[in-house]
């Protein structure tokens, strides 16, 4: 892999929590990405807003206010997390699809990729700058744009099943998937947009727990025990 799209949830960041985040758990994520940019792998950032707000938190807001709510909170969670990225020694920068003053740079294809070169950590920040669009639809129109080789979606829980295995101690867990089998069975690997997007530009994603140790570095090398979903 020369080039990958790291998707971290929110909520996984927070740790036992559940809200804010959870320093340890961040700066553990830190490292490991280090290891790939100390190899030369290029890392782009995505990051979900759930530790913060999820889009229907409140049903006494519109919206589109709600999900702008939303993707101001991905936007505090990439500043905090590229600071931690940032005290163990990588180069970062923050992009947005909308202006943010000083605090993050507009995204564009040729903004990110002069980043990539120079060994930066880009993190892909606000979603898609647009309401009823989640950061799952987000971090596959990035993924597409840059050219990333896979996705790697960083979760809560350890891959691909065929029922909420929190409800279900007999579901079934997929070590391999086709994106075709995610949209004809609603397998919720990312919302159905996304994953729509990800079968039409034929974007494949590797699904992982972020809290099993070194996960991310043992996806990336081969030793990987989530689910592959193939496109």
């Amino acid at each position: 892999m020369q080039r990958i799209l790291l998707k971290l949830s929110g909520e996984a960041l927070a740790g036992e929590k559940k809200h804010g985040f959870d320093e340890d758990t961040v700066r553990a994520v830190a490292l490991q990405v280090k290891q790939l940019v100390d190899d030369g792998i290029q890392v782009g950032i995505v990051i979900g807003g759930g530790n913060f707000w999820r889009g229907r938190t409140s049903e006494h807001i519109d919206r589109t206010k709600a999900d702008q709510i939303g993707m101001l909170a991905t936007v505090m969670n990439c500043i905090y997390v590229s600071e931690i990225f940032r005290s163990v020694g990588m180069m970062t920068n923050i992009l947005t699809p909308f202006e943010c003053g000083s605090f993050t740079k507009l995204f564009s294809k040729d903004r990110a990729n002069k980043y990539f070169e120079k060994g930066m950590v880009v993190f892909f920040a606000g979603g898609t700058g647009h309401p009823y669009f989640s950061t799952d639809t987000g971090v596959v129109l990035r993924a597409i744009e840059v050219e990333a080789d896979v996705i790697l979606l960083a979760k809560a829980i350890d891959g691909v099943y065929d029922d909420d295995p929190a409800k279900n101690p007999a579901a079934k867990k997929y070590d391999e998937v086709s994106i075709h089998e995610v949209i004809e069975k609603n397998l919720q690997v990312v919302d159905m947009t996304a994953s729509i997007l990800a079968r039409d530009n034929k974007m494949p994603m590797w699904v992982f727990g972020l809290n099993e140790k070194d996960s991310i570095v043992n996806t990336v090398k081969g030793d990987f025990t989530g689910t592959k979903v193939t496109v």
